[in-house]
């Protein structure tokens, strides 16, 4: 098991992203945006630049966290794009020798839901064929889109698209936050995730909800950890505090010390809260 982070919530800048995960003495880092822009969407030579800075950090990328059919682009929107996202990925992915990319299967917006489903299927099925032999794999995490309504929709997808370039990816605040059961999610889809992503979600009394330290919220993030671990889940662990920063909300740090402070304490707190639920199998 690895420890890793979307970095971005440490800071914009590839620099402060590195000093966090230097600090937390880890060997991975997942990279969603670098200073104001995406890792697939920016210039190549920046590429090359950040690539540089990581290897003279020690550090590998565990992951890609693409903008690939996520809670920005509807289902009925240019498809185009995604393809030419993920075309521009993979060689980036083979460069960084990154196994992992994360995507969604796209917003419902005015489509019914037998449209929504059978074009988010016909997508994922020519982006699966896209990435098979390249050594990428699609992970599709529980955030938004159709395989997102629930654990039998992620699974049903895995099952119809039936492609060893496409996974799962848990996260395990996502069906509190949208109003799902998260016991049940984990139990649904624990032997199909290949990657995790960890947050942990509180609900206020009027129905609010924000992020908050791992093992603070109502997402009950230890029993769904030892769900995870007794199913023999061994692959990354990868922090998304949600805390001062949350991007798909257009929600950003007000302050770049307090964020970054955030971010390392958080990742602290995981490793000790994945120690501590270990002990306990």
């Amino acid at each position: 098991m690895q420890f890793t982070g979307i970095a971005d919530e440490a800071g914009k800048p590839v620099e402060t992203q590195i000093r966090a995960h230097k600090e937390l003495g880890w060997k991975y880092i997942e990279l969603r945006d670098t200073g104001e822009k995406c890792v697939t969407d920016i210039p190549e030579e920046e590429f090359d630049r950040i690539l540089g800075l990581l290897g003279d950090a020690g550090l590998q990328v565990s992951c890609f966290a693409s903008q690939i059919g996520n809670w920005s682009r509807k289902i009925t929107g240019n498809f185009e794009i995604d393809k030419t996202e993920l075309a521009r990925a993979i060689p980036r992915m083979q460069k960084a020798g990154t196994r992992f990319i994360r995507i969604m299967s796209w917003t419902q917006g005015d489509a019914s839901m037998k449209e929504w489903k059978s074009e988010a299927l016909r997508r994922l099925r020519e982006l699966a064929k896209m990435a098979e032999g390249s050594g990428v794999m699609l992970a599709h995490e529980n955030c938004s889109g159709w395989a997102s309504e629930g654990p039998a929709e992620t699974i049903e997808m895995l099952d119809t698209i039936d492609s060893p370039a496409l996974t799962a990816l848990y996260d395990t605040a996502n069906p509190l936050s949208r109003g799902q059961d998260s016991m049940a999610y984990v139990r649904g889809v624990k032997d199909r995730a290949a990657y995790v992503h960890v947050k942990d979600w509180k609900i206020e009394p009027d129905g609010s909800g924000h992020g908050v330290y791992p093992g603070e919220g109502d997402s009950v993030l230890r029993q769904q950890l030892a769900e995870l671990f007794n199913a023999g889940y061994d692959g990354f662990i990868s922090i998304e505090p949600h805390i001062t920063a949350i991007i798909h909300q257009g929600k950003e740090a007000d302050d770049a010390e307090a964020a970054y402070s955030c971010y390392v304490e958080y990742g602290r707190r995981m490793m000790r809260l994945v120690k501590e639920v270990k002990k306990n199998l």
